[in-house]
């Protein structure tokens, strides 16, 4: 290369060389000053998709029914669970927990009332609600209750009696929602063209505001999960106790994080130390490319932590790949330096160091370019944590790529020059493991070809098994907390997974319950004398604008108490209950049919005049569990909310729903317009769908720009096609290896195949570039594919291997995905050299896609 500028990038930093490194140290103390600010980001919000209306509806219907965050603590005595000991026990626990801060309730088998204990009437209901410290009260009916009735079955305890769950009910965040609405709102308008200049800079003050908000909250929500871990574990030599909930998993994948970063990061610097040492046995050639990586991992969190740019479960490997990926380049300039070196010992430093730069600027720089195309196409995957990661990566690459071309020659050039290290066995020179590929290509292509073909076979049918399925629960070591915890509500309290059904009453349907309500009368009154109200009006959850009754206590005809409080809408949402019970991957379903079944059974029936003096007199504590959950809207909205049992086999959810939505259109219960689908299944499938789309568009963009870049590098489309098999090959192989496997697509492995493309195809790029100079030297295809392996291939076996063996390191992560990413990431790599070695040496001597050339 001989270009005026590069000429001049030459001449500086081989003439100013401490200029250009005093330059790099203030950069980097000025980038380092940025990280006290650095943070980690491990809420909802990072493992969602980007402008996902389902989350938009998802957070409006939680402010709708007051459904706010909540903890789970199972309790199982060591002895019976029913007896004075372990209930005072319990108590003591839920006591405890009750003080920790933001607690909005707390819900145990001690809290809510009884109805069937035995069987009481309305009156008595009204009169004087029963629970289980009532003095006299039967425990064992109490728990045949617990175990059978449609209120407490599969919800509060669990088939073997004797596990339990205590609910810690979290206040409903108004701020962060009213701040979440109005910045997506702002968002919507700048997207569309619509914003103004003012709104443009609320925009970015409103998404500061939610950023700083979230930090605090999400900070307030760890040391509330630390105070109930605190308290659950005064007890745990009493009890087998577990924590669960999302605030809980949201506390743990901080730390998971954390410590992924400080484990990586320790383990790869050991591991890049020790294989430098045995490759170069040289201090200088550890302490250079050390120096150069490091500076590019302290410059990238620096910088991301001056834009307050926080790293996900997904980026908590950022800093291994950076010093994986920037070693890599170092190593292909030390290569080639020590072989100019042990060719021609008699050149100066500066000599040295600028045959270097000239003869591998553009192999390294199309390389990087290649490797910043895979990571930038994460980009279009719509999930904001993998999009960060992209562009996190792609600025990475840059600094590194920058780091290798001024710091590597500037320190060279200031040393004292190294001496050539020639290595000989019987008086010639030692051949480098990679001269045997060489041969085994010269020798057996034949075979080489029929593997790849067999390979490429069973990966498209590999590729076709492949899904994107998977069970949350599976994301973590079978040894921690979140695991055992959502085992146990899984197994026993009615499943883990939430999803909700909102049904909005159609016109027709609130017309049909608008022209009057049955005037009561004392022999129809189920509830006795007045006197049963008498309490009634210190009811908390009465709202005086929602009230049916007048002051006198009459039914105000005029004002209907909402469609889905009277018999016909209970009946439709009875038939969808039932109906979504009946499902086998269906745990715990609650609903105001709940409410009609235990009406219809302890009064003998309901008609609408009963269900309106029910829903005013009801007690404050029954009305929370059977009435106030599942309507909004004035009464013209109800919730049916179910979980999921994660671990039922075969779980599908997209197809689970798509066979409730099936079932409610094809019975015409509901109009399947007025249906509305939320919850965090909903959300967590979008995510899945989203991965399989945006894999096939992410691979057909990186597919598309590296082919595009080859065209412009080589020149030929013989060149390209070539020089791009085998990294494809090795691509298509890791998916269908997934496929076969078993293993799912998800929000870590999604990236597997595209950077395993960008990476991969490094070695073509450097094997060709090789391969062409030593093509003008000799003349000869063969003779030329035994010099490229012995010289730059001796660069992408160590390159290669240090990249297998550091993405490896992944295993030691506690984020089953961020394990599967290694390993797969690394088998990707491997067969990408190996592609590199065997297939594309063999494919240009098949192709000789140069034409033929005669020797210069």
């Amino acid at each position: 290369m001989n270009h005026p500028l590069f000429n001049s990038y030459l001449r500086f930093v081989t003439e100013f060389p401490k200029t250009v490194l005093i330059i790099v140290a203030l950069i980097t103390l000025g980038l380092a000053a940025g990280l006290p600010n650095f943070k980690l980001d491990a809420s909802a919000d990072s493992l969602t998709l980007e402008n996902d209306r389902d989350l938009d509806y998802f957070r409006k219907t939680s402010k709708n029914y007051s459904s706010g965050d909540f903890l789970v603590v199972t309790f199982r005595p060591k002895k019976d669970l029913f007896t004075d000991e372990s209930l005072e026990l319990l108590a003591r626990v839920k006591d405890d927990l009750s003080k920790v801060e933001s607690v909005s309730g707390i819900n145990s088998i001690l809290d809510v009332p009884l109805l069937y204990s035995p069987k009481q009437g309305l009156s008595e209901i009204v009169k004087e609600p029963r629970y289980l410290t009532t003095p006299g009260l039967d425990r064992g009916l109490a728990k045949k209750e617990f175990l059978e009735s449609p209120i407490y079955k599969n919800l509060i305890l669990g088939p073997d009696g004797q596990t339990t769950a205590i609910q810690i009910s979290l206040s409903v965040d108004t701020e962060y929602l009213r701040l979440v609405q109005r910045r997506d709102e702002l968002r919507d308008l700048t997207r569309s063209s619509e914003a103004s200049a003012e709104q443009h800079d609320e925009l970015a003050r409103v998404s500061k505001e939610f950023l700083d908000y979230r930090t605090l909250a999400e900070e307030k929500s760890r040391r509330r999960v630390q105070q109930v871990r605190d308290i659950v574990a005064k007890y745990k030599g009493e009890a087998q106790i577990f924590v669960g909930g999302i605030s809980m998993i949201t506390a743990d994948m901080i730390a998971f994080i954390q410590s992924d970063l400080v484990v990586f990061g320790i383990a790869v610097v050991a591991f890049m130390i020790l294989v430098l040492a045995i490759i170069f046995r040289s201090p200088r050639f550890v302490i250079i490319p050390m120096t150069c990586c490091l500076t590019a991992v302290i410059m990238m969190l620096g910088y991301v932590s001056w834009l307050d740019w926080r790293l996900t479960v997904i980026s908590s490997n950022f800093v291994a790949l950076l010093l994986i990926i920037s070693l890599a380049i170092i190593i292909h300039l030390v290569v080639r330096y020590t072989e100019f070196l042990d060719e021609n010992p008699d050149w100066s430093r500066k000599k040295l160091v600028i045959e270097t730069v000239r003869f591998m600027i553009l192999p390294c720089f199309y390389t990087a370019l290649t490797t910043m195309v895979a990571f930038a196409s994460l980009v279009v995957s719509g999930i904001r944590p993998v999009i960060d990661f992209g562009w996190m990566m792609t600025t990475g690459l840059v600094v590194a790529l920058c780091l290798a071309f001024f710091v590597l020659p500037a320190l060279l050039v200031i040393l004292p020059k190294a001496k050539p290290r020639n290595i000989k066995v019987q008086g010639e020179p030692k051949k480098p493991l990679t001269a045997y590929f060489s041969y085994v290509v010269e020798h057996f292509g034949k075979v080489i070809l029929t593997g790849a073909l067999i390979v490429a076979v069973l990966s498209v049918w590999g590729i076709t098994r492949l899904q994107v399925e998977n069970r949350f629960i599976d994301y973590f070591h079978k040894s921690t907390e979140i695991y055992q915890g959502l085992s146990v509500i899984d197994d026993n309290l009615g499943g883990t997974t939430s999803l909700d059904i909102v049904i909005e009453a159609s016109q027709a349907e609130l017309d049909s319950i608008s022209g009057f309500i049955p005037e009561a009368s004392g022999e129809d009154d189920p509830f006795g004398s007045e006197d049963a109200f008498a309490e009634a009006d210190d009811d908390p959850f009465a709202a005086e604008e929602d009230d049916p009754f007048g002051e006198s206590g009459d039914v105000k005809s005029s004002e209907p108490e909402g469609y889905w409080m009277s018999v016909a809408g209970l009946k439709r949402v009875e038939w969808l209950h039932d109906y979504l019970e009946s499902l086998p991957e269906v745990g715990k379903v609650e609903s105001l049919a709940i409410l009609y079944k235990v009406g219809k059974d302890i009064n003998g029936g309901l008609n609408d005049f009963e269900l309106a003096v029910l829903q005013k007199n009801v007690p404050g504590q029954v009305r929370s569990v059977l009435i106030n959950p599942y309507l909004a809207n004035k009464g013209n909205q109800t919730r049916v909310s179910l979980r999921i049992h994660d671990a039922y086999p075969n779980l599908k959810r997209a197809e689970l729903v798509q066979r409730i939505k099936n079932q409610i259109d094809s019975n015409q219960t509901f109009d399947i317009e007025n249906v509305r689908f939320t919850g965090l299944l909903v959300l967590y499938n979008n995510m899945l769908a989203s991965l399989f789309h945006s894999q096939i568009v992410t691979l057909g963009v990186v597919f598309l720009g590296i082919f595009l870049m080859f065209l412009v590098l080589f020149r030929s489309i013989k060149v390209s096609a070539v020089a791009i098999a085998p990294t494809v090959l090795a691509a298509c192989f890791v998916l269908g290896a997934m496929g076969i496997m078993g293993l799912p697509l998800d929000m870590m492995t999604i990236t597997v195949a595209a950077i395993s493309v960008g990476i991969g195809v490094d070695n073509a790029i450097h094997y060709i570039h090789r391969f062409k100079k030593e093509l003008l030297a000799t003349g000869s295809y063969v003779e030329s594919m035994h010099r490229s392996h012995v010289s730059i291939g001796r660069a992408m076996f160590y390159t290669s291997i240090i990249i297998v063996i550091g993405f490896g390191i992944m295993v030691l992560s506690k984020f089953i995905p961020t394990i599967y990413f290694g390993l797969l990431t690394g088998l990707a790599m491997f067969a990408a050299l190996l592609g590199a070695l065997l297939l594309l040496p063999k494919l240009i001597l098949v192709f000789k896609p140069f034409g033929a050339v005669q020797k210069a």
